[in-house]
């Protein structure tokens, strides 16, 4: 099977998705880029990387990832609600797509230093797991609260043999670890950013969702197999980022009856400045590289986000999803923590299953719709909860 799609017309050439995207860089990183956008599409296209891609997606990540019908969940919101498992990858969520497509990339243009930032840790824990399996050096930034609520997640990098920098400035979360990601890049131009979701400068955004993509052409085919129908109703996926919503959104962003519905974090609520939902809350503007939409005070600062889930708490959006939204392509809604907590139970008491706190936004989310009984909605399980024990025994009472 070849997993990278591109049945889609976005970006174009200089990587703008409408008046999205795009490279905002400083002068030191021009060569980077320009020699990342210049080789990517021909090394991706190449038998050799697509057999290794395939090989590797297969055998070592353990795709494809189940379709599951939730029977109990299904009968409690009277319609078909089915699962994509991402959970179930090798290091347990979607980001090890990316990291395997990236790493190759990375090697084929003879990198040997690799840098990334992360947040849940899930993106560092498959960047760390990939170059053990390449033998490359890794450096991971994540923020310096990051380190602490995701403890576990930090203890696996390290036992993969990555370096994990914390980052202390600002609010000590994604962020800021994306800050110091890009200054070391600046300072070590020959290493790799393996940016970890559809954000940064073009060709970032385009090239983490053609690896990505993966998750709804599997969706496609299961559906067929599932309910003979290749297009369901309804695919929910949370947004950070948006990775993991970009792979499941893709297949279906042409769809005449597909709704995307991408889930954003409001912390606290959108009215309390303790939030994430950036959709609601952005506006235009330049972040790590792209434009898009950003969480911005009046005179361009970044706000600080907030949210108890560490792969959301992101100020900004990528630009296929400010695209997506802003035309009406895909609608974005928003979850506080605490819907996303009793999602988490839901889920966990009724399905056996318990999701990452990022996933469990997307849970919630069900909740705000009003499915008909005939209704398929597949929901992005796109990560697994044992990262988040420690924020659940926290909040919950047993």
């Amino acid at each position: 099977m070849n997993y990278i799609m591109d049945t889609i017309q976005l970006p174009n050439s200089k990587g703008y998705y409408g008046e999205y995207g795009g490279a905002y860089i400083p002068e030191l990183l021009f060569n980077n880029i320009q020699e990342l956008e210049a080789n990517y599409k021909e090394i991706i296209s190449t038998e050799i990387f697509k057999k290794d891609f395939d090989d590797l997606l297969k055998n070592y990540v353990g795709r494809p990832t189940p379709l599951y019908y939730a029977t109990n969940l299904s009968a409690q919101y009277k319609c078909k609600i089915y699962l994509k498992r991402e959970d179930l990858c090798h290091t347990g969520a979607h980001k090890i797509n990316n990291t395997i497509g990236q790493i190759l990339v990375a090697k084929a243009l003879g990198k040997t230093r690799i840098i990334a930032e992360t947040g849940a840790g899930q993106h560092g824990v498959a960047t760390a797991t990939v170059c053990a399996l390449m033998n490359l050096e890794c450096v991971v930034y994540m923020g310096e609260v990051d380190i602490s609520r995701q403890a576990t997640n930090v203890a696996r990098m390290k036992m993969l043999g990555a370096k994990v920098i914390p980052a202390k400035s600002g609010s000590k979360t994604l962020k800021d670890a994306t800050n110091e990601a890009i200054r070391d890049w600046i300072n070590n131009p020959n290493s790799y950013y393996l940016i970890g979701s559809v954000v940064g400068p073009h060709p970032y955004p385009d090239m983490v969702a053609r690896f990505q993509s993966v998750i709804s052409s599997e969706i496609k085919q299961q559906l067929k197999q599932h309910q003979n129908i290749s297009e369901p109703d309804f695919v929910i996926a949370c947004v950070g980022g948006g990775s993991n919503a970009a792979g499941a959104f893709y297949e279906f962003i042409d769809s005449k009856k597909t709704k995307l519905i991408g889930v954003e974090a409001a912390g606290k609520g959108i009215d309390t400045r303790h939030s994430a939902a950036t959709m609601v809350l952005g506006k235009d503007g330049i972040l790590h590289g792209c434009k898009s939409v950003v969480m911005q005070t009046s005179d361009g600062q970044v706000i600080e986000p907030y949210s108890i889930s560490a792969g959301l708490d992101y100020p900004g959006i990528g630009p296929l999803h400010a695209y997506l939204g802003r035309s009406k392509k895909a609608t974005y809604l928003h979850v506080t923590d605490d819907q996303a907590l009793e999602a988490a139970i839901n889920l966990t008491r009724k399905e056996g299953i318990i999701p990452a706190l990022e996933s469990a936004h997307a849970l919630a989310a069900i909740n705000l719709l009003s499915p008909k009984d005939t209704d398929v909605i597949v929901v992005n399980l796109s990560g697994r909860g044992d990262k988040d024990m420690n924020t659940y025994l926290q909040h919950l009472s047993y």
